[in-house]
């Protein structure tokens, strides 16, 4: 997600619950971490918080719309809302297995999915993310 952010002009990543990070708690680059980003850990912006709670709360209090990417009733095919305008939109992806828990898909502004034609119900996090960021982006 590191290049896919820096390929596509994502301003910032925060990363949360246990998602890893590029440095271990020693202060030591994570050499399976490093050696997917490329570098693009020292090219992106981020910042671990871990709770998404309180990220989504200073998101939406610096008037970011909070999109969660996630499958659900309420959800919408992505390239409906690119059509709404908004200018500050921050996505939440949840986690591979399990996606973004209700909890968190209530607190979310919107809900987006990318509609699937075939057997399987999901992406991997990372890909689904890369899809709406440059989606999005144009």
């Amino acid at each position: 997600m590191f290049r896919t952010a820096d390929g596509a002009g994502v301003e910032q990543l925060y990363l949360c619950g246990i998602t890893p990070q590029p440095f271990d708690r020693f202060g030591r680059l994570q050499k399976e971490f490093t050696k997917t980003a490329l570098g693009s850990e020292k090219s992106v912006e981020w910042k671990y918080i871990k709770s998404v709670t309180r990220v989504i709360k200073k998101l939406k209090k610096d008037g970011y719309v909070v999109c969660g990417i996630e499958q659900s009733e309420i959800s919408i095919p992505y390239d409906q809302f690119k059509k709404q305008g908004y200018r500050k939109i921050a996505f939440i992806v949840g986690n591979e297995v399990s996606g973004i828990s209700p909890r968190i898909l209530k607190q979310c502004d919107k809900i987006l999915e990318i509609p699937m034609k075939g057997e399987k119900e999901s992406l991997n996090v990372s890909v689904a993310f890369g899809i709406i960021a440059y989606e999005l982006k144009k």
